[in-house]
């Protein structure tokens, strides 16, 4: 669906013409297109039909409560990186269990507010925060279900300050270290390894290293299993490319064939991080010109 078209010579949003936007509620102003988003949530949801895949959409793209209630509505869970987007995804309709809590930088109360309220799980970065996160639990008697973010060494070939999969980037666990690490996990008290996690980056337009980094967390994921760790969930992130210029995108149905031949017989459920992909082509930001120089 294409959110803003021109009809009479005027733009309009869907049907409505953004000045009757304007007229009625003044200007600048955001608007977004409901139908959009659900449509492309709709699209990634429809690809991945015939896999257990949850979409949890990636908050800090854009965390307008009515943005997050609308992707909810229509079955996306939410990926937060802080106790506020957690507390935005619950106001705006999302179940705990569809809440992944990811971030490098969780503070205490924040993990004690995630291990409340039961949500999905835990992305854990390194290894203090393992441990944190152990002891918080143990005090309170519980198990954080947690998975374990792996930095799988892939260059996402986008801009350097938004890839995130390379060994040198501050972000996840180094690949050689995670068989360890999980084993670190399974033996702590207030930790259940539920999952792998993997994310490279934002703004990617090629399959490429999304088939380099799925399947080496694939692997990954099988080898942690046969040590005897049962994960149940593997957690692919997000970095899906819009068009902003003249860049190609890659289609959910092409994703989702590349998924499947890597999964295949794997039985786990899958999520996915989508953000700006579900959001960024269906806004715009109207303002009025008051003046207008002539030099």
């Amino acid at each position: 669906m294409t959110a803003f078209t021109y009809r009479n010579g005027r733009l309009a949003c869907e049907a409505v013409p953004l000045e009757t936007i304007t007229a009625e509620v003044g200007s600048p102003v955001y608007v977004y297109s409901a139908g959009a988003m659900r449509a492309r949530l709709e699209t990634f949801q429809a690809a991945f039909a015939d896999l257990p895949a949850l979409f949890c959409y990636a908050v800090k793209a854009n965390s307008h409560i009515a943005v997050i209630r609308t992707l909810a509505a229509a079955g996306a869970g939410a990926d937060t990186v802080s106790g506020g987007e957690i507390e935005r995804a619950l106001k705006a309709g999302v179940p705990p269990e569809k809440i992944v809590f990811a971030g490098i930088a969780k503070t205490d109360d924040e993990i004690r507010m995630a291990l409340e309220l039961g949500i999905m799980q835990l992305n854990v970065e390194s290894v203090p925060e393992l441990l944190r996160i152990s002891a918080l639990a143990a005090e309170r008697g519980s198990a954080a279900p947690v998975a374990l973010r792996i930095n799988p060494d892939v260059d996402a070939g986008t801009h350097d300050k938004i890839s995130t999969g390379r060994k040198e980037d501050k972000f996840g666990i180094p690949f050689a270290d995670a068989g360890a690490l999980y084993g670190m996990a399974a033996s702590l008290p207030g930790i259940e390894p539920v999952g792998l996690h993997l994310h490279i980056g934002s703004q990617i337009t090629t399959l490429e290293p999304f088939a380099l980094a799925y399947r080496r967390g694939v692997e990954l994921f099988k080898d942690i299993r046969r040590s005897g760790i049962p994960l149940r969930r593997l957690d692919l992130g997000g970095g899906f490319g819009v068009r902003y210029r003249q860049e190609e995108p890659v289609p959910p149905a092409v994703l989702a064939a590349l998924v499947k031949e890597l999964v295949q017989g794997l039985d786990a459920e899958l999520v996915f991080e989508p953000g700006r992909a579900l959001v960024a082509e269906a806004g715009a930001l109207v303002a009025t010109v008051i003046y207008r120089k002539d030099s």
